[in-house]
């Protein structure tokens, strides 16, 4: 597995008014949003892509285009869908496809309640996006659910991730083909697996608390 914390003036901005508990939630989700849209220009460097020929105002030319399959990207509900619009904005030919997953509290097994995904995904590159990585249980499910699939490779999107959970996916996938691309990687968690300093419940900072 590989990880990279992706360091740049623009992402350290958004970041800290992300974490900042004052923020309502259209900045925060608008900020979401951006902030996805640069952790992905880094996330996507290794798409597959093929030459192509097109013709422009003055001449032929040969241009790249993505080689098929196209990616496909997985939010994680709920809080992933936050970060679609941001993805989707640079890689708009991507298609999507949806993963629901929730911890059993009885078991503490995760269990996968919603799925909208290809059944054979053999030979595709899948961005999961999630904002948090905090224990790392969903987050792993997630990915080897999509390896089983035949996933040729999983790239993690993830605004904060506690050195807990990343130690979870680096010991469980070294040898997997995976990636997981942060803003930043960050003290601990509490004894609520919060991420300290994090930024609170993204899901509930996105899209308010739901009754």
């Amino acid at each position: 597995m590989r990880t990279l914390v992706v360091d740049h003036p623009l992402v350290a901005h958004k970041l800290t008014v992300l974490r900042d508990k004052k923020t309502p939630s259209i900045v925060f989700r608008k900020l979401t949003e951006e902030l996805v849209t640069l952790l992905a220009y880094e996330a996507t460097r290794d798409v597959k892509t093929v030459s192509c020929e097109i013709e422009t105002p003055v001449t032929k030319a040969v241009g790249t285009e993505f080689a098929k399959p196209t990616p496909l990207v997985v939010p994680i509900l709920r809080a992933g869908l936050g970060m679609l619009e941001g993805m989707i904005r640079l890689v708009p030919t991507a298609e999507v496809g949806f993963l629901g997953m929730a911890r059993n509290e009885e078991t503490l097994d995760i269990i996968t309640y919603a799925e909208r995904l290809p059944e054979d995904l053999t030979g595709r590159q899948v961005f999961v996006l999630d904002p948090m990585l905090a224990t790392g249980g969903t987050l792993k499910e997630a990915v080897h659910f999509l390896l089983q699939r035949g996933a040729e490779s999983v790239t993690c999107i993830c605004l904060l991730a506690a050195p807990e959970g990343l130690t979870v996916l680096e010991e469980d996938l070294q040898d997997a083909p995976v990636s997981l691309v942060l803003a930043s990687i960050d003290e601990r968690l509490n004894e609520k697996s919060y991420i300290v300093p994090g930024l609170g419940d993204a899901g509930d900072r996105l899209y308010g608390v739901a009754g």
